[in-house]
């Protein structure tokens, strides 16, 4: 697949619609065809469900050509837009950055989230800067979600979060983001607050205590992430059907919820 604007456009769109934009992250092709066939509207990536399908843990250690090759293989698996987890570019480097997002845009990706993680504001500026120049060059309003670490790792006391939130969010919209991503960010009130000041879509992950989706999008959210849940569920999930095969050796490993090996062929046919 290659680049396609109008799913840009699309992508876009979905966080202006009247609906919460749900994301159930998928890890790779076939995850993200299992996404599509349940009603996802749009498919992102997780960072460490891609990480550890290829091997490597996460944590910004996952080889560059994997992440493009994964963004190939998603979006030539759907129909639907898809937005790739970047963690923070795979390098501290802009121009490095911008050359990995060039080529994930060829592979067909109209999205991707860029973390501050541990690194000053002003690197993921420089970042995002860059990111957006290339995009335009090629044609594509990519959508980049500036994910920031403020509440995921504690980077302030908590009564300075949300004026620190919030002051990122300025900076990285200034700079060409599009949206807002703050992981751990649970409280209403906070939740609110930041979503009225960062005049972008507002992005939060599911976590304990957070609201049901229903008042996330009355508190002003637009999209709300599934995260690496989904992809921990299913490691889980292989590693106790593994353990128990492993120990008596019977093939009849089964589960009250697996699929059924046509139903997941079908799914992984339809072209």
């Amino acid at each position: 697949m290659t680049k396609n604007p109008d799913l840009a456009t699309a992508f876009h769109q979905l966080h202006r619609g009247p609906e919460l934009l749900l994301l159930a992250n998928a890890w790779d092709a076939g995850s993200a065809r299992l996404m599509e066939s349940l009603g996802a509207r749009a498919i992102a990536t997780t960072s460490a469900g891609v990480a550890w399908a290829h091997g490597y843990p996460d944590g910004n250690a996952l080889p560059g050509p994997l992440v493009i090759a994964t963004a190939a293989a998603v979006a030539g698996a759907v129909r639907v837009p898809v937005t790739i987890d970047i963690e923070g570019g795979y390098s501290d480097d802009p121009q490095a950055v911008g050359s990995l997002v060039g080529a994930l845009i060829e592979a067909g990706a109209v999205g991707v989230n860029l973390e501050d993680g541990g690194g000053t504001p002003e690197l993921l500026c420089a970042k995002i800067t860059e990111i957006r120049r290339v995009a335009r060059a090629l044609g594509v309003e990519l959508f980049i979600n500036a994910r920031t670490d403020v509440y995921l790792r504690g980077l302030v006391p908590e009564v300075d979060r949300i004026t620190e939130t919030t002051a990122r969010a300025a900076r990285y919209r200034a700079a060409g983001a599009s949206g807002i991503f703050v992981p751990k960010l649970v409280e209403p009130a906070a939740i609110a607050a930041i979503a009225r000041a960062v005049e972008l879509p507002l992005n939060v992950m599911a976590w304990s205590g957070l609201p049901a989706a229903s008042e996330l999008a009355t508190l002003g959210v637009r999209r709300l992430s599934a995260g690496s849940a989904i992809a921990e569920a299913v490691w889980g999930r292989a590693a106790s059907l593994a353990k128990a095969f492993l120990r008596d050796g019977r093939g009849e490993v089964s589960s009250e919820d697996a699929m059924s090996y046509r139903e997941v062929n079908a799914i992984v046919a339809r072209r």
